[in-house]
């Protein structure tokens, strides 16, 4: 099992990160585009080689995000129409997300096994997560959901905030 940690900073308007390891020790380098025309985050590993990538869709008429790691599309989160509150979707071939993610309190499954799980600590300055890996070959994978689920988050918080 490896843990992870990632604590984005609150004041950063150009959506840069990074994940550290248990001796915070920097793991992945995660870079937002700002002001950007279709919005992005890049994952990257200590080499600066991307190994995801999280998409906002342009033109949709509600909210879709696309996450791709080592070229492959892996999931989509995608917004319900709802009247009253947001729903969210994830679709992903093999790839579950159960417990409370809107939360971040979640366990990520493949295939009915659990592969990682997520936790936001409470009471820190900034948006911070701890993340177990379980299966390390899904290392990546569960990075870039815990982002893009965050970047979800943020998107409905400005969306909500704009009204």
């Amino acid at each position: 099992m490896k843990q992870l940690y990632i604590k984005q900073k609150v004041f950063s308007l150009s959506g840069k990160f990074t994940v550290k390891d248990q001796k915070e020790k920097d793991v992945y380098y995660v870079e937002g585009s700002f002001m950007k025309v279709p919005k992005t985050f890049s994952i990257m590993n200590p080499k600066r080689d991307e190994v995801a990538l999280i998409t906002k869709k342009v033109f949709s008429w509600l909210p879709k995000f696309f996450v791709e790691v080592n070229g492959q599309e892996v999931l989509t989160i995608k917004k319900e129409f709802s009247f009253l509150k947001a729903r969210y979707t994830i679709d992903a071939a093999g790839i579950e997300v159960q417990g409370n993610w809107w939360d971040m309190d979640f366990q990520v499954l493949q295939h009915g096994k659990v592969v990682g799980k997520v936790n936001k600590e409470w009471f820190t300055w900034g948006d911070s997560y701890k993340v177990e890996v379980l299966n390390e070959e899904m290392e990546a994978i569960i990075i870039a959901i815990v982002v893009a689920i965050d970047c979800v988050k943020a998107d409905e918080a400005a969306a909500s905030s704009a009204t």
